[in-house]
């Protein structure tokens, strides 16, 4: 029997691997900075047994993640994200509206560049990295972008869009904008309590929205979507209500 929880839901399961939709603010694998911080990894084996990590997305982010069940299927679908074989798709809410409709950003990384731990631009040190930006929906203050990063680099999206001059709302560590979506926020006719109010989202708007890779028994293609988090879900029926634009719209 499932084990319902607050921290993933289960998008896909077979005898190889598992994909599972993560909360926001869970670690997906140990940290050197946080040893006990809750982990989903230790969460998800006890409904799953033994699972073999083969990526990463940031504790923040919410969304799609992939373990192995297998050391076979560990190897084969680390391998493929070695090589650059695994799609990944993002979606993300920013501040303000970009003048651009597509950019790819190709900037080098260095992790843990400064004293906040930060992933930075550095080119004579920084790893390659290439991020495909789309902007899905202009709403008010805010846009809906979907990022494709052709490299896994530590805060990859998050750097690349800074570096442009954009970014992601409620990011602690690349934003300088921590204000939460609120409705009175672009909602002009809101007659609520401004002390009462409840954010719509308060936490960073990043979400790992879908994932491509070959099935590492069959070989076949297969694709998988996260459903947005209730919190992302609400801010952008919301949006949608107010501005008409609608992200999951755009591909």
């Amino acid at each position: 029997m499932a084990i319902k929880n607050n921290d993933y839901s289960v998008i896909f399961e077979d005898k190889d691997f598992v994909v599972l939709n993560k909360r926001s603010g869970i670690l997906i694998a140990a940290d050197r900075y946080d040893e006990n911080a809750p982990r989903l990894d230790f969460l998800a084996e006890k409904e799953f047994g033994k699972l073999y990590a083969v990526h990463r997305i940031d504790k923040d982010t919410s969304g799609l993640i992939v373990y192995a069940r297998t050391p076979e299927a560990q190897r084969n679908l680390s391998m493929q994200f070695e090589k650059r074989d695994v799609k990944k798709t993002y979606h993300a809410l920013v501040h303000g509206h970009p003048l651009w409709k597509e950019l790819v950003v190709d900037l080098p990384l260095m992790p843990d560049g400064d004293s906040k731990h930060r992933t930075v631009v550095n080119k004579k040190f920084g790893k390659k990295s290439i991020t495909e930006f789309y902007v899905a929906a202009n709403c008010g203050p805010y846009s809906w972008i979907i990022a494709k990063p052709l490299t896994g680099r530590t805060h990859q999206i998050r750097v690349h869009l800074a570096s442009n001059g954009f970014s992601i709302v409620c990011d602690p560590l690349y934003g300088g904008n921590l204000q939460p979506v609120k409705l009175s926020n672009f909602k002009k006719k809101w007659n609520g309590d401004e002390f009462e109010e409840r954010p719509l989202l308060n936490r960073l708007a990043l979400h790992a929205y879908k994932i491509e890779f070959k099935h590492p028994s069959s070989g076949e293609e297969v694709c998988f979507t996260a459903p947005y988090p209730k919190d992302m879900e609400a801010t952008r029926r919301q949006l949608e209500k107010v501005f008409g634009e609608n992200p999951l719209d755009f591909e």
